[in-house]
C-alpha cells in the first residue's frame, strides 16, 4: 500500500502545481467559476455506476448546454455496469486514464481503500471554496463519517443517513392467510408465520435467503462481512470474533432450524440473488435494508404490494454514510471545475433532475408541482437515482407522498451513531492475514449464514481455520487502531 501511495503522490503534486499555475495565469479555458466567464468550456469526464443507458449521450448533450452556461463546463458520462465497475475503475485510475469525477462507495470501488491508494483528490480545501452548497445541504455526519485518516476525499449523496433492517412481506400472502406482523422483530419471532406458509404454499419460499446475506446481530463490523466486530452496547469498543458471540451463535442455530424445517431455500448457500423469485412473487418474506417509504418503491418495482416492519434500530454506520459518493480523480486536470459541477449537481434542481430523469418531454413529463411521470422512452434512460447525488431536490413520482423528503430528514435526525462511525481500519500491516481470512470465509460463510450446515459442528471448524489464517492478529491490530482513534476523539 505504501508503494501505491508513493506512485500517486508525484502525480497529485504535479496536478496541484499545474492548477496553481493556471489559476495565476487566469486561464481562459478553465474559467474562474462565475457564470459565462469561460471562453471555451472544459470537458469533464465522469465515470459512474449502473447499467449503461441508450440515451446517456443525448442527455449529456442537454446537460452540457446547461452547465456550459452556468459554470463553463461540458460533461461526458461513461456508465460502467454494476459487476464490472470496481475492476474497470481500478485499471483506469492505476493507468492514469483521464477521469475527472467517479462514483465510489463502501461496496463498489471501495472508497476508503482507494482514497488511501491515492486514486482520489483530497478535497479539504476545494470543498469550502467551490462546494459550499454541498456543505450547507449535507447533515454534518455525512462529511464527518466519510473522512479517511482525517481528510475528505469524496462527497456523499444526500440520502438516508442511517441503515435500518426490516422484515419485508409479500402482502398478497399476508392477506390470504390473515397474518399480522404485530410482535415481529427478532429472528425467532418469525416461526409461526413461516410455519403457516410452509404448510399451505409448497411452491413459495417462506424465508427468502441468498448466499450474500447473514443474520442481523447488534454489532458494528470492522470490515463488512468479515468476523471482527464491536457490540453496539460496548462503550469500551472491544473487537471480538462475532462468530464466538452468543447473539451470532443463537442466530445461526435458529437459521439451521429454519433450514431443516424447509423455511429457507435448499439452494440458499449458492443463490447469487433473489431477483427471479421476487419477479414471480414466489416468496413470503425476507430481510432488507430500508429507507423512508421504501414499501412504495418495492411495490412499484415488483408489481405487487410489499410491506415491512423493523428488524433493527436505525443506525448510522460507516458503510451507510459511504453508501453512495462522488470523488474527484487524482488525475483530474480540472479539480476546481469538477467541484463546481458537483456543487451544482447537488444544489440545482434543474441539473439534478436532468441527470437523473433525462429530457423533459422525451423521458418524462411533469404532472404536478415537483411531481413527474415516466414516459415510454424512459426505458432508454433509467438511472440509479441514489448514485448521483442529492436526493432531496429530485422530483417526486406519482406514488410518492408529498412529504417524502421531510420523512427522510426526520429519519436521518433520529438515526443513532454506530460505535465505529468515523473509524476506518488501515489494513496495510495485515494484508496477508486478511487475504487468508477471506479464503476461509469463502469456504464457510455462506453455508453457516444461510443455515445450510449445523453450527454446532461447523462453527468450531470455521473458527479454528480463521485463527490459523491470522484472525487474532487482525483483531489485535484493529483494536490498537480503535484505541488510538477513541483516545483522539
Amino acid at each position: 500500500m505504501n508503494t501505491t501511495k508513493k506512485r500517486w503522490l508525484p502525480l497529485l503534486a504535479a496536478i496541484m502545481l499545474v492548477s496553481l499555475v493556471l489559476s495565476a495565469c487566469g486561464s481562459k479555458e478553465s474559467g474562474s467559476g462565475a457564470e459565462g466567464t469561460a471562453e471555451k468550456p472544459v470537458e469533464l469526464i465522469w465515470y459512474t455506476i449502473g447499467t449503461p443507458q441508450k440515451d446517456v449521450n443525448a442527455v449529456m448533450e442537454e446537460v452540457s448546454k446547461y452547465t456550459a452556461e452556468k459554470i463553463g463546463v461540458t460533461v461526458k458520462m461513461t456508465m460502467v455496469d454494476w459487476g464490472d465497475y470496481a475492476q474497470k475503475l481500478q485499471v483506469a485510475t492505476a493507468s492514469g486514464e483521464p477521469i475527472d469525477m467517479m462514483f465510489t462507495s463502501s461496496w463498489a470501488f471501495d472508497y476508503v481503500q482507494n482514497a488511501r491508494k491515492g486514486a482520489f483528490m483530497e478535497i479539504d480545501e476545494l470543498l469550502p471554496k467551490y462546494g459550499q452548497g454541498i456543505v450547507d445541504a449535507l447533515d454534518p455526519a455525512f462529511l464527518e463519517g466519510s473522512k479517511v485518516d482525517g481528510h475528505n476525499y469524496g462527497i456523499p449523496a444526500n440520502k438516508e443517513l442511517p441503515a435500518q433492517e426490516v422484515w419485508r412481506f409479500n402482502k398478497q400472502l399476508l392477506d390470504k392467510y390473515k397474518l399480522g406482523t404485530e410482535g415481529i422483530y427478532s429472528l425467532d419471532s418469525l416461526e409461526p408465520l413461516l410455519k403457516t406458509i410452509k404448510e399451505n404454499e409448497p411452491d413459495v419460499y417462506p424465508l427468502a435467503v441468498d448466499k450474500n446475506q447473514a443474520p442481523y446481530v447488534p454489532y458494528d463490523y470492522v470490515i463488512e462481512k468479515l468476523p471482527m466486530a464491536v457490540s453496539l452496547k460496548d462503550s469500551g469498543l472491544k473487537v471480538v470474533n462475532v462468530l464466538e458471540t452468543p447473539e451470532m451463535k443463537a442466530a445461526l442455530n435458529t437459521m439451521h432450524k429454519y433450514y431443516k424445517a424447509g423455511y429457507i431455500p435448499t439452494e440458499a448457500a449458492s443463490l447469487d440473488s433473489l431477483t427471479d423469485v421476487q419477479a414471480t412473487g414466489k416468496w413470503f418474506m425476507d430481510r432488507a435494508t430500508s429507507q423512508p417509504f421504501a414499501d412504495n418503491l418495492w411495490s412499484a418495482s415488483y408489481g405487487y404490494p410489499v410491506v415491512s416492519t423493523p428488524a433493527s434500530e436505525a443506525l448510522i454506520y460507516n458503510w451507510s454514510v459511504m453508501g453512495s459518493m462522488q470523488a474527484i480523480s487524482a488525475n483530474s486536470k480540472y479539480p476546481e471545475k469538477a467541484m463546481e459541477f458537483l456543487n451544482l449537481l447537488n444544489t440545482d434542481p434543474v441539473l439534478r433532475n436532468m441527470v437523473d430523469s433525462g429530457i423533459e418531454g422525451t423521458h418524462y413529463e411533469m404532472v404536478g408541482d415537483n411531481v413527474m411521470k415516466n414516459l415510454d422512452n424512459s426505458k432508454n434512460y433509467d438511472m440509479p437515482t441514489f448514485s448521483l447525488g442529492n436526493l432531496f431536490i429530485t422530483h417526486l413520482n406519482e406514488t410518492d407522498p408529498a412529504d417524502k423528503w421531510e420523512g427522510f430528514k426526520t429519519f436521518n435526525d433520529a438515526g443513532v451513531e454506530a460505535p465505529l462511525l468515523g473509524f476506518n481500519f488501515d489494513t496495510s500491516k495485515v494484508t496477508t492475514e486478511i487475504a487468508a481470512v477471506q479464503n476461509v470465509k469463502e469456504e464457510f460463510w455462506a453455508a453457516l449464514m444461510t443455515g445450510t450446515v449445523d453450527p454446532e459442528e461447523y462453527l468450531t471448524r470455521a473458527n479454528d481455520k480463521f485463527k490459523a489464517a491470522g484472525l487474532d492478529k487482525i483483531i489485535e491490530e484493529a483494536q490498537r487502531q480503535i484505541d488510538e482513534w477513541k483516545a483522539s476523539k
